[in-house]
């Protein structure tokens, strides 16, 4: 019996190994962090987690990983090995945030919204590109 019970656990351990869980974002700056190093690393299931789900957040998402795998192995190990550096925090409002910051990669200064909807953080993806934050 006791064996079964052991393999019934190891079965249940491995079928559950497959989906991945990410620790919610605990503040803005979580969230914020959290989505740029995702997609920093290419790692386009975490920053979708880390992002306000709409359509047009959906397709811009898509199109920059579409974007990031057309670079290059180097381009991409340089994005994967960067460094995160937060130049401003902008509490806008209680709810919405902005976060600039660059990468030691590519060094371009970067802004993402960040907004808090129903008590949990995710990045507006959308007000990076469209530049009214």
């Amino acid at each position: 019996m006791k064996y079964l019970i052991l393999i019934a656990s190891i079965i249940i351990v491995s079928c559950n190994s497959g989906h991945r869980q990410f620790a919610k974002a605990e503040n803005a700056l979580d969230a914020g962090r959290e989505f740029i190093d995702a997609t920093l690393k290419g790692d386009f299931d975490k920053a979708n987690f880390y992002m306000l789900l709409n359509e047009e957040n959906k397709i811009l998402l898509q199109q920059y990983q579409s974007k990031y795998n057309t670079q290059s192995k180097e381009e991409q190990f340089g994005l994967k090995q960067s460094v995160i550096n937060i130049l401003q925090v902008n509490d806008v409002t209680e709810k919405e945030t902005i976060i600039n910051y660059s990468n030691s990669f590519d060094k371009k200064v970067h802004k993402v919204k960040v907004i808090n909807k129903n008590g949990d953080w995710f990045v507006d993806f959308k007000y990076t590109f469209d530049g009214n934050l």
